[in-house]
């Protein structure tokens, strides 16, 4: 069997090294020296001025919306996983969809200002599968407006944009370290932006607003994360990049593999180089991909339609909006399977009956 994706786990020994000097302490919880350790290892390794280690992608979400003290409504993707526009609604905002690029699958720039109300308070989006988005015409329009920017950047660990971390654009940007992704804490998130005064609110906000045993500095929820998953950070860490190879080794496969099927790749941000976290095709139809994945389960491959349907059509909590490209792309899209332990030569069975199923009657 073949899943969609894999955890990649470092050495036990590593792990374990980092286990007993939690025994050593007794301190397993409550920002111990293991968090503080991997949140300055992450600022070094992804050049970061300021950066937080919480439960979780959404929950740095949530956090972003809350120290932004963001009202009435945020404009986002209709294209992204549920998480993003649930985060707005669970804070008591109101999400407004806009269409995405048929190119890039991202949220289309040109179609924000349109979208924009008296009750605009910011841009929310997704750099989809860690493709960033055109972080530049969006800063353009949030300060034309006034408007916050905040972005999800739960599949683009390590990316940069001419030259500088995805997570310095924005006034807040976030990241997941769920254990499906590039690089994890089993579960996991970072929330960054350059503002001091912004990373202390959220300091205190992730830790239900202490200031101290006996003092609360602002409202707060339970936002930290365990020594424990700390750890799995800290090994994890030093095997980024050989992750990060053989992703790019499998992508390549397939790659020259697919060259003849009917379907194509989302377009990559020209001044950005890929982190190869997922490998997503736009069938040339819905029946196709229907097709493909028949065949594929047949053999017990699994891969996945993210994100279908679009959120914008599936969400019980929010009208139903018309959207071309997203109504049309997001039944079309599909992820092949793309993980450390995935081998080329199980690319290639992949490749081959993603062709048999193309070429059958």
């Amino acid at each position: 069997m073949i899943p969609i994706t894999k955890p990649f786990l470092p050495p036990k020994k590593v792990y374990n090294a980092l286990l007993n000097g939690i025994w050593k302490r007794n301190w397993v919880t409550n920002m111990g020296p293991l968090v503080s350790e991997l949140e300055t290892k992450l600022k070094e390794n992804l050049g970061l001025e300021n950066a937080l280690f919480v439960t979780n992608g959404t929950i740095a979400l949530q956090l972003a919306i809350k120290a932004l003290e963001l009202k009435g409504e945020i404009i986002t993707t209709p294209y992204t996983y549920v998480a993003t526009t649930s985060s707005i609604v669970w804070e008591g905002c109101s999400p407004v969809f806009v269409d995405i690029d048929k190119e890039n699958l991202n949220i289309d720039p040109t179609k924000i200002e349109a979208a924009i109300t008296k009750k605009t308070s910011a841009i929310l989006a997704t750099h989809l599968f860690g493709n960033p988005c055109d972080v530049v015409a969006i800063q353009k329009i949030a300060d034309k407006y006034n408007l916050k920017v905040v972005y999800d950047g739960a599949h683009a660990f390590g990316v940069k944009v001419n030259g500088n971390s995805i997570f310095n654009y924005g006034d807040v940007s976030t990241c997941s370290f769920h254990a499906t992704k590039l690089f994890h804490t089993v579960e996991g998130g970072l929330v960054v932006t350059k503002d001091p005064e912004l990373i202390k609110s959220m300091a205190y906000s992730h830790n239900f607003g202490h200031d101290g045993p006996e003092k609360f500095k602002n409202l707060g929820i339970n936002g930290k994360n365990s020594e424990f998953h700390a750890a799995m950070g800290l090994a994890n860490i030093n095997y980024v990049q050989t992750v990060h190879n053989q992703a790019k080794s499998l992508t390549s496969r397939y790659d020259k593999k697919l060259k003849t099927l009917k379907a194509t790749k989302p377009k990559w941000h020209k001044d950005s180089k890929p982190n190869y976290s997922y490998y997503p095709i736009v069938f040339e139809s819905e029946a196709l991909l229907i097709k493909c994945i028949k065949t594929l389960m047949l053999n017990e491959i699994f891969g996945r339609r993210y994100f279908y349907p679009s959120l914008a059509d599936s969400l019980p909590y929010v009208d139903y909006k018309k959207l071309e490209f997203t109504d049309d792309i997001s039944k079309r899209v599909f992820c092949l399977p793309l993980y450390y332990d995935l081998t080329l030569e199980e690319v290639n069975l992949i490749c081959r009956l993603l062709l048999r199923a193309q070429n059958s009657k």
